[in-house]
């Protein structure tokens, strides 16, 4: 676009006529908000933390939903908490798109398993889950566990098998893991911040 000198010139005069004036008094009326229904007044507020990385940004969740007639509840919107001192009311893009995480049709909210052998996953309970995490840990660190190196040293060691921690958690979840996890020889561990 190639403007001239005039055209320029008239455009800078028109917006300081326009701010002047608007500084002395002749501004149209100020619009209000409280006239129309704000979409989340209704809305209950809950003060989450971000489940990404090891930021750990806070949130503001809404939702929608009586509690006192046991209705479900629907989250509407989701928005970095100002108060926050980590991030300030900001989030990442990962963060500002969590409500499609947590609406996701294809998020897991239940464990599932695939046998041996089949195509399908099927549906399991979370102590049947626990069950057979437990009971393929202890096989696995029967048949691999290292009480010596090849020079005959004690290393009490675990390497066949790895931990990834959340790095959402807080610090005493991270200690507790990491002390268990030591003590049955795992050498292994990373957190999720680092992938």
């Amino acid at each position: 676009m190639n403007v001239t000198r005039r055209q320029f010139f008239r455009v800078c005069a028109a917006g300081l006529g326009g701010s002047s004036i608007a500084m002395m008094g002749f501004s149209p009326t100020a619009a209000l908000a409280e006239v129309r229904t704000f979409k989340l007044a209704r809305a209950t507020e809950t003060r989450n933390t971000c489940p990404y990385c090891s930021v750990s940004c806070g949130l503001l969740i809404y939702s929608t939903g009586d509690k006192s007639k046991n209705s479900q509840a629907e989250i509407i919107h989701i928005e970095g908490d100002p108060d926050n001192p980590v991030n300030r009311g900001s989030l990442c893009p990962k963060g500002a798109g969590l409500r499609d995480m947590v609406q996701s049709p294809n998020r897991l909210k239940w464990p599932e398993v695939r046998e041996a052998g089949s195509t399908e996953w099927k549906k399991i309970s979370w102590n049947e889950a626990i069950d057979r995490i437990t009971k393929h840990m202890k096989a696995d660190r029967d048949a691999n566990f290292m009480t010596q190196n090849k020079d005959g040293v004690t290393v009490n060691r675990w390497p066949t098998t790895g931990f990834l921690a959340s790095s959402a958690a807080c610090n005493e979840a991270g200690y507790l893991s990491v002390k268990v996890l030591r003590s049955l020889g795992m050498t292994t561990l990373d957190t999720q911040a680092r992938i």
